[in-house]
């Protein structure tokens, strides 16, 4: 199987490697990039539930593949983007999607939860790259989506060890840009606000603007559809979080303590 990407429309027909993809915004994303005809490879921990998004990936018109593994394991990450050159031929996308959410609370401060959080969400993605991007250096040609957030932006409440983890990626897909960009490989930063899932399920404050996943998938496709180096969503929340990160430090605290206060349940 060959690529058929173009330019203008690089999902269709693409060989897409998806981490993350068993549940949440992955699995609707998996659903959403299928409607183009896209060669999806399918990575998380849960084989049972890969089976069951192969199944929407095909009744949605894609193909694909499971690809079970743990995204903090950089030797079966490599194992996982072999495969599935193996299958298809090559990889045009890796979407670097892999990822969870714990709560920082200083009453029971943990920093081993807090480093496997950043070793998943950040050092995760990394092994992923790892395992795509000589192919793509030596090809000329690629495409590195990295799943970060909003939270990453500037510090906020209860999401000191999340939002350092996606800060972390953020910069190192920026800075990894200059490098690869001028060799044929993109990169996008997706920096979502909230998202509706099993994750955000548990949040016990008002998440504003709080998107379902279907929709959340349709906004990052049309996003790489239009070649877009960032995409940021939704509109509204997006746009106040990347003011708030140009503002004073003093200001800025301010601010954010009112809007957190308007956030906390009754």
């Amino acid at each position: 199987m060959t690529s058929s990407q173009t330019p203008e429309n690089p999902t269709t027909g693409s060989r897409i490697w998806l981490t993350g993809a068993s549940y949440g915004l992955g699995r609707a994303l998996a659903v959403e990039l299928a409607r183009g005809g896209a060669f999806l490879g399918l990575t998380a921990r849960r084989e049972d539930l890969l089976a069951e998004v192969l199944s929407e990936v095909e009744a949605a018109g894609g193909q694909g593949m499971v690809l079970p593994g743990d995204v903090t394991d950089r030797a079966a990450m490599n194992e996982a983007a072999q495969a599935l050159r193996d299958r298809v031929g090559g990889i045009d996308m890796l979407v670097a999607n892999a990822g969870s959410h714990v709560p920082t609370d200083v009453n029971a401060f943990d920093v081993d939860q807090y480093m496997g959080l950043m070793n998943l969400n950040f050092t995760g993605a990394l092994n992923c790259i790892d395992a795509v991007l000589p192919d793509m250096l030596k090809a000329g040609a690629g495409h590195i989506v990295g799943m970060a957030s909003l939270a990453g932006f500037r510090g906020v409440p209860t999401a000191a060890a999340y939002g350092a983890s996606k800060a972390a990626l953020i910069h190192f897909l920026e800075s990894m840009r200059f490098d690869v960009e001028s060799r044929g490989v993109k990169v996008t930063v997706v920096n979502p606000g909230f998202v509706r899932t099993p994750l955000t399920d548990k949040n016990t404050f008002r998440m504003p603007f709080l998107m379902e996943p279907d929709k959340a998938a349709r906004v990052i496709r049309r996003g790489l559809e239009r070649g877009r180096l960032e995409i940021t969503f939704p509109f509204p929340f997006s746009t106040y979080i990347k003011l708030l990160r140009i503002l004073p430090m003093r200001l800025y605290v301010s601010i954010m303590r009112k809007t957190w206060d308007r956030m906390k349940p009754d």
